[in-house]
């Protein structure tokens, strides 16, 4: 496949407002990147931990599994035995000076570090990926994603839950039995914060959610009946994905069953296509929505996406110091050779 050349170009994200250096000299051909470290290069079938079925008491407590109350359940969403936060919430989070001390200059806020730290166990078999289950079954996945926020909304001193799957060691994973996380979180994060901010000024200047207004065939990877894949027009990473619903919608926990399982088949098609071209490259995935509770005018232009990453290269002192990020493949040539992926679902 020939690529035309390319010159360097800086590209400023419309969603979130971050600037990114394309240099495509710095790397090979697009069809040419492959993971160095593949997320499972010796499966052990046999394989057998605390998240398989029949492991149940080895875990932290459970919060319902799926089908509920059935021992051959085919989800599980317990607690995490190493939570990054105390469950003990109060009604209401104040926040205070780091230094209350009359006299001193505050070093900052404190917020008490509570909220909920969950695992979603998305099969009951070892060597069983996420890519691996059929459509219905990751749908089934996105639902309990959607019954967990449910039950966490009525707390009203969370303000945000972040689902996430770290797929590979590299990626973070601690366990390879297939997993994702959700963290609740007191606060809104400052990514959070500052995309919505990003959509607020798009919105007052164009009367459009800049999601909704995201168009290029040649960013374009595929298409389902409610949902879209896209190369983001400034990906900050080789190969990132977004996964958008086709109809504006600003909170993901409102997904139906029907778009679940509609979802479901399109995330699988992402994920077998990164696997089959990078080399089962380890990856992360984020479902970026709204905070829980937000105004009817923020409503107009919040959207949420699920955004894949492949771990295909190292973030360094330039991306730490800067917040920019340095791509070395253009989102149209990855939207291209993805395009191409043959994948049979």
């Amino acid at each position: 496949m020939a690529y035309p050349s390319r010159s360097p170009q800086l590209r400023k994200d419309p969603v979130t407002a971050r600037w990114v250096i394309f240099s495509p000299a710095r790397a090979k051909r697009p069809s040419d990147f492959k993971s160095k470290s593949p997320t499972n290069p010796n499966p052990n079938p046999n394989q057998e931990c605390p998240f398989c079925i029949g492991h149940e008491h080895e875990c932290a407590p459970e919060i319902f599994r799926l089908p509920p109350e059935n021992p051959d359940w085919n989800i599980r969403v317990i607690q995490n035995l190493y939570p990054a936060l105390s469950r003990e919430i109060p009604d209401r989070v104040i926040a205070q000076n780091a230094d209350s001390n009359p006299g001193r200059v505050s070093l900052g806020e404190v917020v008490d570090g509570v909220g909920f730290h969950d695992v979603v166990i998305e099969s009951p078999v070892h060597s069983v990926h996420l890519s691996d289950l059929l459509p219905r079954e990751i749908g089934d996945v996105i639902l309990s994603y959607k019954k967990r926020i449910e039950q966490i909304s009525s707390y009203n001193s969370i303000k945000y839950v972040q689902v996430f799957k770290n797929h590979g060691a590299s990626a973070g994973a601690s366990m390879s039995h297939s997993h994702s996380q959700m963290l609740a979180l007191p606060v809104v994060p400052p990514t959070v914060s500052a995309r919505l901010d990003c959509m607020k000024v798009h919105f007052h200047q164009t009367g459009k959610c800049a999601i909704c207004e995201i168009q290029g065939e040649d960013l374009l990877i595929d298409v389902s009946t409610h949902f879209k894949s896209i190369a983001p027009f400034a990906a900050s990473f080789p190969f990132e994905i977004w996964i958008i619903p086709r109809d504006h919608s600003p909170h993901f926990h409102e997904i139906d069953a029907e778009k679940a399982t509609d979802l479901g088949g399109l995330l699988k098609l992402m994920l077998k296509k990164l696997s089959m071209q990078l080399n089962d490259p380890p990856f992360n995935f984020m479902i970026q929505t709204s905070p829980l509770k937000v105004n009817a005018s923020e409503l107009s232009y919040s959207h949420w996406f699920i955004q894949i990453v492949p771990q295909l290269s190292g973030v360094g002192g330039f991306e730490i110091g800067t917040g920019c990020y340095i791509n070395p493949v253009f989102p149209e040539d990855a939207a291209k050779v993805l395009r191409e992926v043959d994948v049979f679902i």
